[in-house]
This record gives C-alpha cells, structure tokens and sequence, in this order.
C-alpha cells in the first residue's frame, strides 16, 4: 500500500511518516524544500496531480500549511491549502476515485466563545488562515457528496513536540528556557499569558488521524485532548524543570501577538 503527505517536512508529517512505516505503508513525502522527499508545491495542478497519477496511493494526507495566522500569509495559504485540496481533489476524481483523502483542519476556524468546541459548532473566518480551511473544508464536502470521494477532515486542536518550530509560542518558550540555562541573560516576551490552549502531544494528533481513516461512519472529527492549560502554565511548568522562577525571565506585553 502508499500513501502521499503533501507536507511532510512538518512536524505532523514527520510522525505521520513514522506510524505509516510501521503499518509497512510506503510513503511518498513531498514538500517545497525537497530536502530527503520529492521537491512539489500542492498549490500547482501538475505538481499534484501528477503524483496522485503516477503512484495511485491509497491515502492521501494535506497537511501543507504555514501555519500562521498573519494577515500577510494570505495569498501563500490560500495557495496551499485552498488551492492544494482542489488539486488534490481534483486529480483524485480523475485518477484515483478509490484513495481516501485527509485535509487538516484547525480550531482556529471555529467561532471561539470559551466554550467547548465540537463538530457542529458554527465557523468563523476570523483570519486569512481561517478562510483558508474553511474554504478547503467546503471543497471536501463538496468532493464527496457530489463524487463519493471519501474525503476526512480532522479538526487538530494545539498539539506540539521536540520538532516544532521555533515560532509557536510553547517552543519558543522552551528555546528560551534552554538559552537561559546556558547563560543567556535575554528576556523572554509574551502576550496575554492568560490565553488558554490545549497541549497536545503530535505523535498522538496523528494516531487519531490515522485512526479516522481507517472507519467509514464518521468523515469530519475534532481531534485534541479536551484540556486547557494558560500559557502562562506552561511558562511555569518549563522554568521550573530548570530550577528558576518564570517571572525573573519574563516580559508581558499585551500587543505583542505570539503565533
């Protein structure tokens, strides 16, 4: 069996390779920078389509994304992830009707109102990521009644790791923490550290994705831990493992906008 990950060289792409190998599924990676997988764009039709031709994979993983949500990344996600599932769609209803599709989804797409947020809570297109997955969750729907593609969308709430990039804040905070025990004297800023997130492990985000393609009764899921914890918890809780006290080290500033 094969499986294509349009956006392997991220964090999810790289535990989702790992379960995949376990489950002796040959693993086609594609990603922008190429590095060890196939140098494509998801957002170019022949990029796309081409792979999905050539190789007739039984899965089909979208998790492209940069994962931001600044305005100025509107046009690059709009590319990638609006774009990239029409493609992925697309070619999959002309050359390979029988592949089951995944497009990542995000709670950063719901109406967010401190409540819990499931399945039937309503979308909210408060950024140019949002519009973004939104727009890509519509074009599965659409796939699949129209086509019967058996396209899933999981919606992955925070979930981190070692391979995180440095630009999310619970691995900014981490980087810090492991500058400061080797003698850096810098000062870490934050924002509101109030804010709520969950903190879920990626290796286990890609188990649940894993285990929703592999049924055929549910085709949209949130998938995360059901606990919140503050950033500022997290800030503790990292300070701590290094035997210092969080506020010595950190600056609040309520502008300052952490991805």
């Amino acid at each position: 069996m094969k499986a294509i990950i349009f956006g392997i060289n991220g964090q999810d792409g790289y535990y989702l390779n790992t379960l995949l190998n376990e489950n002796d599924i040959e693993v086609i990676g594609i990603s922008r920078s190429g590095d060890r997988w196939h140098k494509g764009d998801v957002g170019h039709w022949e990029t796309a389509s081409s792979f999905i031709n050539e190789h007739r994979p039984e899965y089909i993983f979208h998790l492209a994304a940069n994962s931001t949500t600044r305005h100025d990344a509107l046009f690059e996600n709009h590319e990638t992830i609006s774009t990239g599932t029409l493609n992925i769609l697309e070619a999959v209803r002309l050359y390979n009707p029988a592949a089951k599709v995944f497009l990542s989804g995000s709670a950063m797409q719901f109406v967010n109102e401190g409540l819990p947020i499931n399945e039937q809570t309503p979308f909210d297109a408060s950024s140019a990521y949002s519009v973004a997955r939104i727009q890509s969750v519509y074009a599965g729907r659409y796939y699949r009644n129209k086509f019967g593609i058996q396209v899933y969308v999981g919606y992955l709430f925070n979930h981190d790791s070692p391979r995180r990039m440095e630009h999310h804040v619970n691995q900014k905070i981490v980087k810090a923490v492991q500058r400061i025990v080797q003698g850096s004297n810098e000062l870490l800023e934050l924002g509101n550290v109030e804010v709520k997130k969950e903190f879920g492990f990626a290796g286990d985000t890609v188990e649940a994705v894993w285990t929703l393609m592999n049924q055929e009764l549910i085709f949209e899921a949130v998938i995360g831990t059901g606990d919140a914890y503050s950033i500022k918890d997290w800030a503790e809780s990292c300070f701590e493992s290094a035997g210092k006290d969080w506020k010595d080290f950190v600056v609040i500033k309520q502008e300052f906008m952490p991805e």
